[in-house]
């Protein structure tokens, strides 16, 4: 039986492949995953399927040039390819926190696909925090990645 990081790791290396990027933004498009940029109110993104559509709504209040952007498209693509039939939201300051099971796989997918080797390497005796200021991501998805 395949483990949910094994399966991780095979669908991001599949889909850079294929695009020849790990930016959330290019896979969606390429997966033919929607991304609409709405007013969600407290809420940084959502996935839904509609009608055999795959749907990421994002905040209209992200800045689509911040790091969290990226962080938010890529948990909910996590969703859109590993929960296809589940409608999922991103909480601002809360997801990382909870511990449903989708949520937790959808973090680990942002993680593995954001926080590459490369990454890792450029920033290698950096601390945590060190880390979180240049790159913009949140202490809890670097710790999710080293893990």
């Amino acid at each position: 039986m395949e483990t949910i990081e094994h399966k991780i790791r095979r669908l991001i290396r599949y889909y850079e492949r294929l695009t020849g990027s790990r930016d959330p933004i290019v896979i969606a498009r390429y997966a033919d995953i929607h991304i609409a940029i709405v007013p969600l109110g407290e809420i940084a993104g959502n996935y839904k399927l509609i009608k055999r559509t795959r749907w990421i709504f994002i905040n209209e209040n992200l800045p689509s040039d911040s790091p969290l952007f990226r962080v938010v498209v890529a948990h909910e693509l996590g969703h859109a390819l590993l929960h296809r039939k589940e409608s999922c939201a991103f909480i601002k300051n809360n997801t990382f926190l909870l511990t449903s099971g989708i949520e937790r796989e959808a973090n680990h997918f942002a993680a593995s696909l954001l926080i590459t080797d490369d990454l890792l390497e450029q920033y290698n005796g950096y601390t945590k925090e060190q880390f979180c200021n240049c790159t913009g991501y949140p202490k809890e998805l670097i710790e999710l990645r080293l893990k």
